[in-house]
């Protein structure tokens, strides 16, 4: 047999998770983008892009069938090419008159198929690499998961911008979403020829459809036996709170008007912003966190972590009452939060994969996920309601007041002290 190939981590990892992270920014933050600038209230925007968690939340359902139909490798390539698909039907679409039920039907299947495509990758993530090395580039994977977001919600929302001033809104957005296609057709050839072939990653025997339901079963049961299964649920429902409750809101108020009590960027002011100062701030949180983890171990920096996760969100209560005009102030502020944010999320990733270990760890990885998509979706269904019925001042004082949670439920983990440590 021929030798197998060694391939650099470096060479797949930021591929893959910016792979990972930009169809999830697309349906998360472009839509938003798209229905405000449609002419939907921030009720209705924050409404109908809520529900577009749901294929996250229940990814679980089906990812039992990952582990037992062809490799992590085969759904990646196909994901990658679906997705590709699906960009294109968000292209044509967006320019017809039933824009709202095209766009909508073909970001669920985005969403559908960048959740499977979540399973895959994070399952041949843990198989492609030891435990340190997991540790080590938890940093890394975060972070080009992030970039992913920022290009999504920065770099891609500034050329519409720039597009915008050529073309209507819906021209506008059919180009960006064409150029998406292009993209991810692109990814998957890449990595069709980059990606390892772990020996871990290997096609399952044809099983019957009674062992089937069996395994199924068993990953399910199996999860909720583990222990401080109900901490970690905890866990992972409130530890993002704050973030859950930013996010949708974030966007819509730094680009709304004035006198609705935003601060008026924009697009390319927006983009900007996010695309050049949010980068730099989770690149430094994100890498920085990695690498403390990698060296001390995740339980010495629980703590740290939790607070630069949730205190920084004070910088939007400043935002929204000061109102600055000046975009240094805007861009620091930016900056502090992401850079928060990239450091304690750090925390998030890794305990996903200790609480993981073990057998079915790709299954129970995907159920952990499917909790963490929970914890977003349900504050995103009501955050434009309860911001249109507070203002942007106080819902960004309730948020800092939510920020106890993420504290109350690390306090209550366990955790190995060696675990990530070199």
């Amino acid at each position: 047999m021929k030798p197998e190939r060694k391939i650099t981590p470096w060479a797949w990892i930021p591929s893959l998770y910016f792979a990972e992270g930009l169809p999830y920014i697309a349906v998360m933050v472009l839509s938003i983008q798209v229905y405000m600038q449609m002419g939907l209230s921030d009720k209705e925007i924050t409404f109908y892009t809520g529900w577009l968690y749901l294929p996250w939340v229940i990814k679980p359902l089906w990812s039992p069938l990952l582990d037992l139909m062809k490799t992590k490798r085969w759904w990646i390539v196909i994901m990658q090419m679906l997705l590709g698909a699906a960009f294109a039907g968000v292209a044509f679409t967006i320019n017809t008159s039933l824009w709202l039920q095209g766009s909508i039907c073909f970001f669920w299947l985005l969403a559908f198929s960048s959740a499977t495509h979540d399973v895959a990758a994070d399952g041949f993530y843990m198989m492609g690499l030891n435990q340190h090395d997991q540790a080590f580039f938890v940093g890394i994977r975060s972070t080009f998961y992030r970039i992913s977001m920022v290009v999504g919600k920065g770099g891609l929302i500034a050329v519409a911008g720039f597009l915008h001033q050529q073309f209507n809104v819906q021209i506008t957005w059919m180009l960006v979403f064409y150029g998406l296609m292009a993209l991810f057709i692109g990814l998957a050839l890449y990595h069709f020829f980059i990606l390892p072939r772990p020996t871990e990653d290997t096609d399952k025997e044809e099983v019957s459809a009674s062992q089937l339901m069996i395994d199924f079963a068993q990953t399910f049961v199996s999860f909720f036996k583990k222990k401080q299964a109900l901490t970690t649920i905890c866990f992972l429902l409130l530890f993002r709170l704050p973030e859950a409750l930013i996010t949708p809101i974030s966007q819509l108020f730094l680009q709304a008007p004035i006198e609705k009590g935003g601060l008026a960027l924009s697009e390319i002011e927006y983009g900007t912003v996010n695309g050049v100062v949010g980068v730099v701030g989770l690149l430094l949180g994100g890498i920085l966190g990695g690498m403390m983890i990698s060296r001390d171990g995740l339980k010495r920096w629980l703590w740290p972590m939790t607070a630069a996760i949730t205190l920084p969100n004070i910088a939007y209560v400043y935002l929204a009452y000061v109102l600055p005009q000046n975009i240094v102030a805007i861009s620091i502020a930016v900056f502090i939060e992401n850079l928060g944010y990239g450091f304690g999320f750090s925390a998030y990733m890794l305990f996903m994969i200790y609480f993981s270990q073990g057998e079915h760890k790709t299954s129970h990885y995907a159920l952990c996920t499917g909790f963490m998509a929970l914890s977003m979706m349900i504050p995103s269904l009501f955050a434009g309601a309860l911001s249109e019925l507070v203002g942007y001042e106080w819902f960004f004082v309730i948020v800092m007041i939510v920020c106890v949670f993420p504290f109350l439920v690390a306090h209550q983990l366990k955790i190995d002290a060696d675990f990530g440590r070199k």
